[in-house]
């Protein structure tokens, strides 16, 4: 299907999906749904250690761009290196990666790399939930995903997946992957929302362009992408069957954002050690107002008692002596039966960002 038939799926995306999905039915998660009437509505992969109401210590962020330390154009191997070394200190049991984890995901030796900076996280047996970003396909696409399913286990060699963790559902998405329409993906997507198990009270969704940007970001960069777009849509069109609270968890811009609308949350992090994105100009959705720059930095989020705590800390001074974090922005997102559309409101995300 080329992607002029691909758009115009797009636009009848919402009554396409009614009609199918009723038919689906199916049993564990695969990488991509079979080619007859049936797709997978079970999480792909279930960790039984995460009962429901368990409380769950999880560290998010991406943009890292691991390679040889001597490159400092496009990244800074120092400042890089630093935040993965403080995210093991963090002690999270999952860890959620919003893509771009090597420079040139075809470079055996930029996953060398990674492995090296992120031993800690191995070390610590922290659980690695990521998604596809450019960069795991740069250079040799085929070997870049080679690559980011050798060093990421968890994903059993999915492209797409779901993990089920108590109360806690992670969907992560693949940009590589078409996602408009009828593709398998959208249709993977549209399945598991519509199956999601009654215990999940918050659902990240990871995906690596972000669903929602600054309005710099909509003028100079293009940005949300067109099948970016397609999946908020598809999302939206579900949120008043859906029970959860939502958080979708981006990277690309090589900064901070947070946005809510319609009662999902939306943070772009990427400001693990790529070069610096600067916004000069945050339009008044976003919740995050601090003009500092540059935003390195990393989220710690707290799953316990109904609510998820959310602390972004950002590197304080990338050039100093010795690299110290300091919280830039904190929110609060409380599990409550999900209103219609129409009456959902902005006191559902409880924000305290930090001054500038």
């Amino acid at each position: 299907m080329n992607r002029l038939h691909r758009s115009v799926f797009s636009e009848l995306l919402p009554w396409i999906l009614s009609l199918a999905i009723v038919c689906f039915s199916g049993s564990t998660a695969a990488a991509a749904p079979p080619a007859s009437d049936q797709v997978d509505v079970n999480p792909t992969f279930t960790y039984s250690q995460f009962k429901p109401g368990i409380a769950i210590h999880m560290v998010g962020y991406g943009d890292m761009r691991f390679t040889d330390p001597s490159v400092t154009t496009g990244t800074n191997p120092r400042v890089r290196k630093w935040l993965a070394e403080k995210v093991g200190e963090e002690r999270p049991q999952v860890l959620l990666l919003t893509g771009d984890m090597p420079y040139i995901g075809g470079n055996d030796a930029d996953w060398e790399v990674f492995r090296q900076e992120t031993a800690s996280w191995t070390a610590n047996r922290t659980i690695q939930l990521p998604t596809t970003g450019n960069h795991e396909v740069r250079g040799d696409p085929g070997k870049g995903i080679a690559n980011y399913f050798a060093n990421f286990p968890a994903t059993g060699g999915h492209r797409y997946y779901s993990a089920l963790m108590g109360s806690v559902e992670v969907i992560s998405l693949d940009m590589t992957s078409p996602s408009g329409g009828t593709s398998p993906q959208a249709t993977w997507f549209a399945a598991q929302l519509d199956h999601l198990p009654s215990q999940v009270e918050f659902l990240f969704i990871l995906y690596h362009i972000p669903w929602v940007v600054d309005r710099q970001s909509q003028l100079f960069t293009n940005l949300p992408s067109k099948e970016a777009l397609t999946l908020r849509h598809l999302l939206e069109i579900h949120l008043a069957k859906l029970r959860a609270k939502v958080i979708v968890f981006s990277g690309h811009i090589h900064n901070y954002e947070r946005f809510e609308r319609n009662g999902v949350e939306y943070v772009t992090s990427g400001g693990g050690g790529a070069e610096p994105y600067p916004i000069l100009f945050r339009g008044s959705a976003d919740l995050y107002r601090d003009t500092g720059f540059p935003v390195y930095h990393y989220l710690t989020l707290d799953y316990k008692d109904r609510k998820l705590h959310a602390v972004m800390y950002k590197v304080a001074d990338p050039a100093a002596a010795t690299l110290t974090v300091e919280v830039k922005d904190e929110f609060t997102l409380t599990a409550s039966p999900v209103a219609p559309l129409g009456n959902r409101k902005q006191s559902q995300t409880s924000a305290h960002p930090r001054p500038h």
